[in-house]
């Protein structure tokens, strides 16, 4: 296993995180708990030492069954990391009930890293407000008494979410974790999302490197574009060779099974970084993928001034073209505009065209929007 250096720990570069857990007859709140017993005991074999829960992972059963799966283990043998979920606003002002509940299923007296969990636009004010809520001063509080050994934050929002979070707490944070792979670098512009992190020397930490399985699972003429530079090389495997080739700390991957895990792990003791050639192939391949189902929007604005209904039209193409490639199981559009009110909606759009006079790119913008109320049902 490679290990990477954070602060005075040494981290495994690879994590287990426990979002996608075996499962007994695919329901989801049903936890296989003797394959899960089994992955952990193969991780921990084999250097893996930081694992990841959450609240809500396993419709709130992931953080109970890991705790008491890791119970069995020295408590020095592994950092453990959970959050607050502040995915649901219903959360906010519960930090202290949901913290000690926490505490009590994961079996353990302090949490070695402890997150923020999901900054963006639905929740950025909340979890802003202290005054109102007192996440941050809960948890900063708690990082003080030393049951948070480590706190940072989980992002999927927009980068100017990010930067409101980080101008407001950027001192407190030692880490952050972003959705990051070889498709999301330019298409979710995951690399401005670096960028910034390291404007505030935060250390990355990577979830989603495949995308929810997407990137393991490509077109066989786009598989055969990377087998042809790498023929020995899997498939899932370029997605950490992607991520070996950047500045980063914790790749954390949801394995839902032992064979997952033992291929990753294989990945991870003998990295081997991507080539400048090899990089641009690949990046040039996630730019064709997400070219099939994006609009070309590049951002002008010209049409927002046309628009008799006010809306921010290159930010719900953005939203859209990230819809439209994720397809079944798609959240981050719903949750930014869970941030907008109604009448900011792409259903909004009362098809004018006024917009679509003044596009360079001859967008047919109310289309779109009227397959985006279709896709959001």
């Amino acid at each position: 296993m490679t290990y990477k250096n954070f602060q005075d720990l040494k981290l495994s570069a690879l994590g287990l995180g426990a979002m996608r857990l075996p499962v007994v007859d695919g329901n989801d709140a049903c936890i296989d708990q003797a394959a899960t017993e089994e992955m952990v005991a193969y991780a921990m074999a084999h250097g893996v030492n930081y694992y990841d829960t959450a609240w809500g992972y396993h419709d709130g059963h992931s953080e109970t069954v890991l705790g008491g799966v890791l119970s069995h283990y020295p408590r020095e043998s592994f950092y453990l990391a959970t959050k607050f979920p502040g995915y649901d606003l219903s959360n906010m002002g519960k930090a202290e009930e949901i913290f000690e509940e926490q505490l009590r299923k994961c079996q353990v007296d302090y949490f070695d890293f402890y997150l923020f969990h999901n900054v963006c636009e639905m929740n950025i004010d909340a979890y802003l407000d202290d005054e109102k809520y007192g996440t941050y001063s809960y948890l900063t509080e708690q990082k003080r008494n030393g049951r948070i050994r480590h706190l940072g934050f989980s992002a999927h929002g927009s980068l100017p979410v990010m930067r409101r979070f980080l101008e407001a707490y950027g001192k407190d944070m030692e880490f952050c974790q972003i959705q990051l792979n070889w498709l999301d670098w330019e298409f979710q512009d995951a690399k401005a999302k670096v960028e910034l992190l390291k404007e505030y020397h935060i250390p990355v930490w990577v979830m989603e490197p495949l995308r929810g399985g997407r990137l393991a699972r490509l077109d066989e003429a786009d598989a055969a574009e990377l087998r042809a530079l790498r023929p020995d090389e899997t498939i899932p495997a370029w997605a950490f060779r992607f991520l070996q080739s950047l500045d980063v700390t914790v790749v954390l991957s949801g394995m839902s099974n032992l064979e997952q895990l033992q291929a990753n792990i294989a990945t991870f003791d003998d990295p081997k970084p991507l080539d400048s050639r090899e990089m641009e192939a690949l990046l040039s391949l996630a730019r064709r993928m997400a070219g099939r189902t994006s609009v070309p929007c590049t951002a002008c604005h010209y049409c927002v001034s046309h628009c008799p209904q006010g809306l921010d039209i290159p930010t719900l193409l953005s939203l859209y073209n990230e819809h439209a490639f994720t397809g079944s199981g798609a959240f981050i559009a719903p949750m930014a505009l869970s941030a907008l009110s109604r009448d900011k909606w792409p259903s909004a759009c009362v098809g004018c065209r006024s917009c679509e006079r003044v596009c360079p790119q001859q967008i047919k913008i109310s289309e779109v929007m009227a397959d985006f109320t279709r896709r959001l049902g």
